[in-house]
């Protein structure tokens, strides 16, 4: 199986086509994740992620994430979270490192990937 992370941006109005992309498939939808880190002046700053079940043909299961944009109690944040419950989930809260602290994006995408197979969030590799 392909598991991948799809960027949609940093959190601002791609939020609103995250929470678009979760309800209109809620029945592929597993799991709201909610990665905290910190910028570069200390201050917390959160990523917003859905998982999906892969689609009935295909290998393929996408993870949609908004990257480092969001601010810590921000509406934004309420909205993604108010949203998860509403599919029958609650959001997972992890502390992660920032992804600058990798050399290329795909790093921190794929060291993410790693941390939610080995806490069984999404399946092992197949």
């Amino acid at each position: 199986m392909i598991q991948r992370f799809i960027e949609l941006g940093e959190g601002y109005g791609d939020i609103y086509e995250l929470r678009e992309l979760m309800m209109t498939n809620r029945s592929r939808f597993m799991h709201g994740f909610v990665f905290i880190t910190k910028d570069m002046d200390g201050k917390p700053v959160l990523s917003v992620a859905a998982a999906f079940k892969p689609a009935e043909q295909g290998n393929f299961m996408p993870i949609y994430i908004c990257r480092e944009g969001i601010p810590e109690n921000s509406k934004r944040l309420d909205l993604f979270e108010e949203t998860v419950k509403e599919l029958g989930g609650l959001p997972i809260h992890m502390d992660v490192k920032h992804s600058r602290v990798y050399a290329d994006r795909q790093f921190y995408f794929s060291h993410l990937i790693s941390v939610l197979r080995l806490n069984h969030y999404i399946p092992p590799m197949q």
